[in-house]
């Protein structure tokens, strides 16, 4: 009896786990916490708590993931039949992770999530007010801050360069230039953009009111004019050719954004915009999410370099932030203070979320003002942006 229970616990998870693994599984259930009972994200943070739990808990035969087969080019042989392990003789297994990790190494899952943006992304208030490119583009300080921070911090170009596109604000291009750049550090830049975008309604207001006086934030902004249907057909397609043409590492990830809104736009394609926000979008997510999660194993999170990511991703944030409102601020005066600079902030790329933060803010100090589409244009130019500053990231130091 006593050689079956000692067979039994030496089987069990419990006595194969490392301290590292149970850390992470308190993380997960910190972000179930967040995702569920804060409703921070949860499309993503539950997800992405989900597969940290997994990849965490002790398996047998190697894993459910096996992060070593993806650092530089996929270990195609490993997934196709297995792995052989010369220190002890075992045979591992690839695992479900290991699959759907595929769909972010090959930059698949992020380009598909980026098409679902542009289908529910409406690009009427950034065409009927072009100056809002100026506040997106003033919002990408926040990833010329961290870049030069996590210089500093002794971090490689291609990692400072990943960590950087944090101040992005957007999950799939932070995903799409770190698979690329820095693949080792994927687990904590991903959760920290993610975390930090689902905070963005506690971490913007107070730089908002640091930043801006009352009278600034009550002033109430005009209707901005009507936008034609030949102009939001024929915007997508100018911007993808502009673009590539003068970046094209950055073709995948603004292609599939414009060939998505293109859908919503063109009036003949009502399936494809339908199934790219809803079906391709909800099944996309759950496969990003968990497979992210899944990166996020014990022995390679907890490091030193992970505290500086957080840290440096937080700084990255708010000094997006920043670069919106002071941009949005010169606008105010340029205008004859007829542009509320609280949308500067909505520049950074996390849409809608930061374009309701904005307005939120804006009608608590009048009631009677609403920014949301006004913020809109910053937004959906923050999400141009941040795509643009991947590809010359990558063209830089790719």
């Amino acid at each position: 009896m006593l050689e079956v229970l000692k067979n039994l616990w030496e089987t069990s998870g419990i006595a194969t786990m490392t301290w590292q693994q149970g850390v992470m599984i308190l993380v997960s259930f910190i972000l179930f916490y967040l995702a569920i009972k804060k409703q921070y994200e949860p499309l993503l943070l539950l997800p992405i708590a989900f597969g940290m739990l997994l990849t965490n808990l002790p398996w047998p035969g190697g894993g459910i993931f096996h992060p070593e087969w993806f650092q530089g080019d996929i270990n195609w042989a490993a997934l196709g039949g297995g792995y052989h392990d010369p220190a002890t003789g075992a045979h591992i297994d690839p695992g479900l992770f290991d699959f759907l990790y595929i769909g972010v190494k090959m930059d698949i899952f992020p380009c598909l999530i980026f098409m679902a943006v542009g289908a529910m992304t409406d690009f009427g208030p950034l065409i009927s007010r072009p100056s809002s490119f100026f506040m997106g583009a003033g919002a990408q300080f926040g990833i010329s801050f961290a870049f030069v921070v996590a210089c500093l911090l002794g971090f490689d170009p291609q990692g400072a360069a990943s960590i950087g596109i944090i101040g992005g604000a957007d999950g799939p291009t932070a995903i799409y230039l770190t698979s690329k750049l820095a693949p080792e550090l994927l687990g904590a830049i991903a959760i920290a953009a993610y975390s930090y975008m689902a905070l963005i309604p506690m971490i913007q207001p107070p730089i908002m009111k640091l930043l801006t006086t009352k009278k600034m934030r009550q002033v109430k902004m005009e209707q901005t004019r009507p936008v034609s249907k030949a102009e939001k057909i024929c915007f997508p397609i100018i911007v993808t050719v502009v673009c590539v043409l003068i970046l094209p590492s950055v073709a995948p990830l603004l292609g599939c954004l414009m060939l998505g809104n293109l859908f919503r736009e063109s009036g003949v394609t009502e399936r494809l915009s339908d199934t790219a926000q809803n079906a391709m979008c909800n099944i996309v997510t759950i496969f990003l999410g968990t497979s992210v999660g899944a990166t996020a194993v014990g022995a390679n999170f907890l490091k030193l370099e992970t505290v500086k990511i957080i840290i440096i991703g937080l700084c990255a944030f708010a000094f997006a932030t920043v670069g919106g409102l002071i941009i949005g601020i010169v606008m105010y005066f340029l205008s004859g203070k007829k542009i509320n600079p609280l949308i500067g902030a909505a520049g950074v790329s996390a849409v809608p979320m930061a374009a309701r933060v904005a307005s939120k803010v804006g009608q608590k100090e009048n009631p009677s003002n609403f920014l949301l589409m006004h913020a809109m244009g910053p937004n959906v130019a923050g999400v141009i942006g941040s795509a643009v500053a991947a590809g010359i990231l990558l063209t830089l130091f790719g």
